[in-house]
């Protein structure tokens, strides 16, 4: 054997065991802490040092695993976070604090963040604020926005105990149900989970935007590659060689026939054991590519004699939407005053730190599939027409999810590993590398708008049209989606009698674009609501106070004509401000009228969003059952995908059924286990499942009262010995035991659907789109750089109208991760495709760049809610970009038009208006 390729045998303490390991010359530490010695609570984001989760501590400093070749670590000492919860004193207060601040949502990056702050702490027992941020500054994370955890660390080191919980009753908060394993670093994601031995599947895709492709000889490329079991092309689709998410859109194949439509096309697959995967370069692959013309821009796309997409789509338009209601135009043409802009926002990727990742494997003729997703059931639904399989030969068990914010609604690997598992008859896994996941999975939709308001002397709205192209690149995905949901919220929270909105999704050879937490929305708060701000300006009338004039309240109608008699929250979100607006532009003229080279700005925006599907079925189903030994199981079908659903259901089913949150034991999303609890998209989970979870508490509720004739009034009790149910004066023992369990064991048995009542929209857009809609509204203090264009966020007030906060502490960490995903769009996030393809050149907010943001939370209960309960997930991300768009406006004059609002972007805004 070649020194070069021989295995080196390394030897190291491990979490204070030595361990020995033969690993191979320049073996990633992260890989072998992982892959050979079981390590798994090390997390593997980018393999490149850009995300920080592989963070360990090499003789008590954090490195980045994956930039450690394992012989450098001879002879140190390797603690990671699974060894230090068991062994040192400030990894115990941090799984504590971490638990009570709900630090960890997805939980991740939480490995990383935790070892880096176990080193501070070591170092500097007692940080403050800004020491965190320094220390855990090289690690990155997607969905808390960070402030709760630099609180977690500040109160670790100070000390503080956490606030005692309570029963967990609606409206109070208690730690994540979940929420230990991931601040131990035992919870299972997608590359977790594989058995030993399991193939390696790796996936041949397209370098190019646009070409023609032929194969060379695949059986004598296979034999002359040892290790290699089985290579996969369109030929091994047993079924259906194509998949989507919209009927009559189903139009991405799993691999590409004869040509493919952007960089990153699957056209083939390779299976094979690990060290030859390990060998195996792609570019060995025997394909050859007949380059063809690409259209990148939706202008190239819809330009006459552009290369055509799909057959039968008129231009490369794949859809539309409309809504209309009254006369815009002539509204328009007799306001006092109007006022147009266009905008253009950028793809933005999601960035969520776990790569897709699973196996799937055979369980006699059942294929299974474990690995990260939103939406089991749609998966399953997917792989029975790809596979030519029924349902219950095709099983989903969902691992924990790393992020997901829409993209993981799509399958990704799910149809590859399928294949693979069917056609080898092995379990067969794949991770994407970070290049990978960002060059072939699905992008928010960049946009193109030109929008037009009027409005009377008196500051009322006076007209309105929006028309708007969105780039849906080469696939569907969720593009009809965002066409129609899109001209629904584009007049923004507010009455508009005279309204006119168009949107088409055109297919260009790009990435698909998809689900990116606000379907479009965002793109459009971004036109709206700027103009909104020149509106006030033209008219001399305070931004604030004109919004709060327009703003729509109960028994007014939307744009759609839909009427809400209560529960309209958008105007207590506004008046929420008031306080914090007046002394936002008192701070702000008093800091700019003894600076030059800094200036400060306040900007507001208010926004709305339609829980759930659009006019479409929308179902959630729960299922529950009573033990004989006075166990309550709850079988919840919704992905937690760091929002908080497994244990915002159970909190709502606790408080329909009776009793105490924990005493309800938890069975999550498998498709054999739990019955289908739609997709996690749309801010629907606790809305549309947490409806079905109090169905299915109250009807296991009254079968128990039932069981001894007690009043609806009546309490109940678990205890060793059975059920005690009080009413009134009388007390009444059920015993269980004398109860026949069903199959499934349970003496009482329930299973309640909840589906949203709405109404079809018609060919203007008219009807009831949304059985419930959330309102918020926020604030933003920025500072800007005038000689170099940076735009500082320094502080967030945001007030959102969740109807009734089942968990208000979630809450506030839905709230801070949106607005950290808002600043990116509005800031700094730009996929640029082919070319910021990692998390280097493609920029997320850090730890660093989150300022301080203080959450109100506004209670308008809804009728059709929970216990009033709102969605909440998609509503934070929609104000925050042009909120500081108008703060920029505020600062310096400068209307920026074009997302990001980069350095250099706003530097060339700034020089336009008369900044030197």
């Amino acid at each position: 054997m070649d020194k070069r390729t021989a295995p080196d045998l390394t030897a190291f303490h491990l979490n204070g065991q030595v361990v020995e390991v033969a690993a191979m010359p320049g073996e990633r530490l992260s890989h072998s802490l992982r892959e050979r010695l079981g390590a798994r609570d090390v997390k593997i984001g980018c393999n490149a040092g850009d995300c920080g989760a592989c963070t360990v501590l090499v003789d008590g400093a954090p490195v980045c695993a994956c930039l450690m070749p394992v012989q450098q670590a001879a002879g140190t000492r390797v603690e990671t976070l699974a060894g230090l919860v068991k062994a040192d004193p400030h990894a115990t207060r941090l799984v504590d604090s971490f638990q009570a601040h709900q630090a960890a949502q997805c939980g991740i990056c939480t490995p990383g963040m935790m070892v880096s702050a176990v080193a501070l702490l070591r170092d500097r027992p007692t940080p403050d604020a800004a020491q965190v941020q320094d220390a855990l500054g090289g690690v990155l994370c997607r969905c808390t926005g960070y402030r709760k955890i630099i609180d977690a660390v500040v109160d670790a080191g100070a000390g503080v105990a956490p606030a005692a919980e309570g029963s967990g009753d609606v409206g109070t908060t208690i730690r994540r149900l979940d929420g230990l394993p991931k601040v131990t670093g035992t919870e299972a994601f997608g590359d977790d989970v594989a058995p030993a031995g399991a193939l390696v599947l790796r996936v041949i895709r397209s370098p190019h935007a646009h070409a023609g492709f032929t194969f060379g000889d695949l059986d004598a490329f296979r034999a002359a590659h040892p290790g290699i079991v089985a290579v996969l092309t369109a030929a091994d689709v047993p079924g259906l060689n194509a998949f989507g998410v919209i009927p009559g859109f189903i139009d991405q194949p799993v691999f590409a026939v004869d040509h493919v439509l952007f960089r990153g096309d699957a056209v083939a697959a390779v299976v094979g054991d690990a060290e030859a995967m390990a060998r195996f370069d792609l570019a060995d692959f025997p394909v050859t590519w007949q380059v063809r013309d690409a259209v990148m821009e939706v202008d190239a796309a819809l330009a006459p004699g552009a290369p055509q997409l799909h057959p039968g789509r008129d231009r490369n338009i794949m859809c539309g939407g409309h809504v209309a209601c009254g006369d815009a135009e002539a509204a328009l043409s007799r306001a006092d005053v109007t006022i147009e802009g266009q905008f253009t926002t950028a793809f933005v990727e999601h960035a969520y730190i776990e790569p897709e990742a699973g196996f799937a494997e055979m369980d006699g003729d059942r294929v299974v599939v474990h690995a990260c997703t939103q939406a089991p059931v749609m998966d399953q639904e997917a792989l029975m027409q790809i596979l030519g399989l029924p349902r219950d030969r095709i099983r989903i068990v969902p691992t924990a999810v790393g992020g997901g914010f829409g993209s993981k609604i799509d399958v990704s690997l799910q149809p590859f590993l399928a294949i693979a598992a069917i056609r080898t008859g092995r379990a067969v896994r794949m991770t994407y590398d970070r290049v990978e996941t960002m060059q072939s999975t699905t992008k928010r939709h960049p946009a193109q708008i030109t929008m037009r308001i009027g409005a009377g002397r008196d500051g009322r709205l006076s007209g309105m049209t929006f028309d708007g192209d969105f780039n849906t690149g080469a696939y569907a995905s969720w593009g009809p989606t965002v066409a129609n949901r899109v001209p629904v919220h584009a007049s923004g929270p507010y009455r508009v009698a005279d309204y006119r909105a168009t949107s088409r999704a055109v297919n260009t050879h790009c990435v698909p674009a998809g689900a990116f937490r606000g379907f479009g929305v965002p793109q459009s708060a971004i036109a709206q609501e700027s103009l909104f701000d020149d509106l006030a300006g033209k008219l001399g009338l305070d931004p604030l106070e004109l919004r709060i004039l327009n703003a729509l309240d109960n028994n007014l109608p939307t744009v759609c004509g839909q009427v809400f008699a209560q529960g309209v929250g958008i105007k207590p979100c506004l008046e929420a401000l008031r306080p914090a607006w007046a002394a936002a532009k008192a701070e702000c003229d008093t800091f700019n009228a003894s600076n030059t080279t800094h200036k400060r700005g306040v900007g507001l925006a208010a926004g709305w969003y339609g829980c759930g599907n659009t006019s479409m079925p929308n179902p959630s189903t729960i299922r529950a059952g009573l033990r004989a030994d006075g166990t309550v199981v709850l079988h919840q079908g919704a992905m937690d995908i760091g929002q908080g659903s497994n244990t915002v259901i159970p909190q709502i089913f606790a408080r329909a059924f009776g009793v105490p949150v924990h005493r309800v034991a938890l069975i999550g999303a498998d498709t054999d286990l739990t019955p289908d609890a739609g997709k996690t998209s749309a801010s629907r989970q606790t809305f549309v499942t947490g409806n079905a979870a109090r169905l299915a508490g109250e009807a296991l509720r009254a079968a128990v009262l039932s069981q001894v004739n007690a009043s609806p009034d009546a309490v109940i009790t678990l205890d060793p010995s059975g059920v005690t149910v009080t009413d009134g004066a009388q007390s009444f023992t059920l015993d269980l035991a004398r109860l026949t369990p069903n199959p499934a064991g349970y003496v009482l048995e329930v299973n309640e659907t909840y589906d949203p009542p709405t109404k079809p929209l018609d060919k203007n857009g008219q009807g009831e789109p949304y059985a419930q809609y959330g309102y918020a509204a926020h604030l933003v203090v920025v500072d800007v750089d005038i000689a170099l264009g940076r735009v500082r966020p320094l502080r967030f007030v945001a007030a959102h109208d969740v109807g009734q906060a089942i968990n208000p502490l979630l809450v506030e960490g839905q709230v801070q991760g949106g607005i950290a995903q808002g600043m990116g769009m509005a800031l700094m996030e730009e996929y640029i495709p082919h070319r910021t393809e990692n998390l280097h050149d493609y920029l997320i907010p850090t730890i660093g760049d989150v300022p301080p943001i203080e959450t109100l939370i506004v209670a308008v209960p809804d009728a059709h809610g929970p216990y009033g309960a709102k969605g909440l997930g998609e509503h934070v991300l929609i104000p925050t970009a042009p909120a500081i768009l108008n703060a920029i406006k505020h600062a310096t004059g400068a209307r920026i038009t074009r997302v990001p609002a980069t350095p250099a972007r706003v530097r060339a805004a700034l020089k336009e208006v008369g900044h030197a």
